[in-house]
């Protein structure tokens, strides 16, 4: 009985997913992906960001996640959300050089419908700034980033 008892708790615990804690590190790599599944299990960790970063991180993934839908009617409304939520955070926290960063990132890579591009090269300044002041992990997601832009490169670093 005591066998049973045991296997089956263990089933459970493997069988129940474990909440994981919003990393950066592992952020900057959804972003990079083009995994759905993988975008939208990041929003859901969002929850585990601090309060005062959740709307730019979140915005961020939106607008990724725009990117990879397939109905034009379903970009345009997740890429809508997000760009909502990034100037939020931004409007709220104006010298957080990361959001400035994820703005530029895509802002360069957004179509020009959206017309988001406005902002490139004031971020492009904030982020050369104050690279040196960013945490590793966004030191190298930036310097990742600067082998696919055409306004950002490593020797700007």
């Amino acid at each position: 009985m005591f066998i049973c008892v045991l296997l089956i708790t263990a089933g459970l615990a493997v069988a129940t997913p474990v909440q994981q804690k919003f990393e950066k590190a592992e952020f900057y790599s959804v972003m990079k992906s083009g995994d759905i599944a993988a975008v939208e299990n990041e929003i859901a960790m969002l929850s585990d960001a601090p309060a005062k970063e959740k709307d730019g991180y979140e915005g961020a993934l939106l607008m990724k996640k725009a990117g990879l839908m397939k109905k034009p009617k379903d970009r345009l409304k997740f890429f809508k959300e997000g760009r909502i939520k990034m100037e939020t955070a931004l409007m709220a926290d104006n010298e957080n050089t990361e959001f400035h960063f994820l703005r530029l990132a895509i802002e360069e890579h957004a179509p020009k419908i959206v017309k988001y591009h406005a902002d490139i090269q004031k971020d492009r300044a904030l982020v050369i700034k104050n690279f040196k002041n960013l945490s590793p992990a966004v030191q190298h997601a930036i310097l990742d980033y600067c082998s696919n832009s055409k306004v950002l490169h490593k020797e700007d670093f």
